[in-house]
């Protein structure tokens, strides 16, 4: 039985199939570190990404409310502008007596 050639090839099966595994298994590893470092930079690009978006907004809500501040003094001299041309007519109306 210990010439078995039966056995010897299961053996070698055996041995073979295990040599695999563990090249297989050191691949994964390989990989894994690969996917890992993938990861760790997709995380940083979203983490940039979300900062210049944090960044854009902020700009964006500073020249808002820029722009509402100019456009509330604009408006402001208009209905100054509106109330003189008003008194203007209404003194003329008081002028004429109507």
């Amino acid at each position: 039985m210990a010439n078995d050639p039966e056995l010897e090839a299961r053996v070698d099966r055996l041995e073979h199939e295990v040599k695999r595994a563990r090249e297989d298994a050191a691949a994964a590893r390989v990989l894994a570190g690969g996917v890992d470092r993938d990861v760790d930079d997709i995380r940083q690009e979203f983490r940039q990404y979300r900062e210049q978006n944090v960044r854009l907004h902020n700009a964006s809500r500073a020249d808002l409310t820029d722009l509402r501040l100019e456009l509330r003094s604009k408006f402001d001299m208009v209905a100054a502008g509106q109330q003189q041309i008003v008194d203007l007519i209404n003194q003329k109306f008081d002028d004429r007596g109507l």
